[in-house]
């Protein structure tokens, strides 16, 4: 579920000897599964440990997760790394603001899911979003494009050789395209 790399262990070790007897710490994401998602992690002292809670293990301390946090933690990665600018405790949740789906979910689900946690990150730094409208019979995925990608001039190279390539890659036969519903005008929230 998280992964902490040993020397972001070791500095918790550290931190922890300074804690009151029993303290550990809690991994936890606030408004998990939304575009405001943050991840943290506190001290959790004993007495703040709630029996619902999911209990990690290390060689010198446990990590406490809360029930809901937990599938938005998970393939969590916390690390504590050195550099000429000095130490930074780094936690990476890519489940954070979206939780992942099976691999054997419905294939809407699926490629809902590639939008929002592959497609749209990418588009958000030019002003812009899609939306999975539907998925035809005949094997095409809809997608509706808003923001600075509604009248962009590279609209097709990102619909073709972008998400449709990516798609068709990850999804095999069952996906045959990507069409784009949008009816595009050209303005000032174009980002081209």
């Amino acid at each position: 579920m998280i992964t902490i790399s040993e020397s972001a262990q070791s500095h918790f070790v550290k931190l922890l000897e300074q804690q009151a007897e029993g303290t550990s710490i809690r991994v936890f994401v606030v408004n998990p599964g939304t575009a405001s998602a943050e991840c943290g992690v506190s001290y959790c002292p004993a007495d703040a440990v709630e029996p619902e809670d999911i209990e990690i293990k290390f060689e010198h301390f446990s990590a406490y997760i809360d029930a809901e946090s937990k599938p938005f933690l998970e393939e969590a990665e916390i690390d504590f790394v050195t550099d000429q600018m000095g130490s930074q405790l780094t936690l990476k949740a890519p489940n954070a603001k979206l939780r992942k789906v099976a691999d054997d979910a419905p294939l809407f689900e699926r490629i809902d899911y590639f939008i929002k946690a592959e497609v749209n990150p990418q588009l958000a730094g030019h002003g812009g979003e899609c939306t999975l409208m539907e998925i035809t019979e005949d094997g095409y995925a809809v997608l509706q494009f808003g923001g600075g990608c509604n009248g962009c001039s590279q609209i097709d190279v990102t619909v073709k050789d972008g998400i449709e390539r990516q798609l068709i890659e990850l999804m095999g036969d069952e996906i045959k395209g990507v069409k784009d519903a949008t009816e595009h005008k050209r303005g000032e929230h174009s980002y081209y």
